[in-house]
């Protein structure tokens, strides 16, 4: 795959920044996107490195997470953050439409955010 992921990851900060009360981190080098003081979407660095694959993680906690893992590569997340629900895919494989990566984002800001900024999106 071509460096075409750069494209995916930009579309999904860019959903994910358009979200109620979302703003975007750097926290150990890497963009994150955070509803409040939460991370909801951790996309990693922007290059990739002999240590590093391009990847992005959402928290899902409907069929999505079967879903998310059926991608090629995808694995619960480290850190024992996979017990939680939460799913590192990466963008190297081949993935599923776009508007399904931005429902699995929608679905992780639902799950992270406070009850007010969800009620806010349904109000859009």
């Amino acid at each position: 795959m071509s460096d075409d992921w750069h494209d995916v990851r930009e579309e999904l900060r860019t959903f994910a920044l358009g979200l109620p009360e979302t703003r975007e981190d750097h926290p150990w080098g890497e963009t994150v996107i955070k509803v409040g003081k939460k991370v909801f979407l951790f996309l990693g660095i922007d290059e990739r490195t002999e240590k590093w694959e391009p990847s992005f993680g959402v928290k899902l906690l409907s069929e999505a997470h079967g879903h998310a893992l059926t991608v090629e590569g995808a694995r619960p997340s480290g850190y024992g953050l996979g017990k939680a629900g939460w799913v590192t895919v990466p963008f190297l494989a081949e993935l599923p439409e776009t508007e399904v990566l931005l429902d699995w984002v929608e679905e992780s800001y639902r799950t992270i955010a406070p009850k007010r900024a969800v009620k806010e999106l349904d109000l859009r």
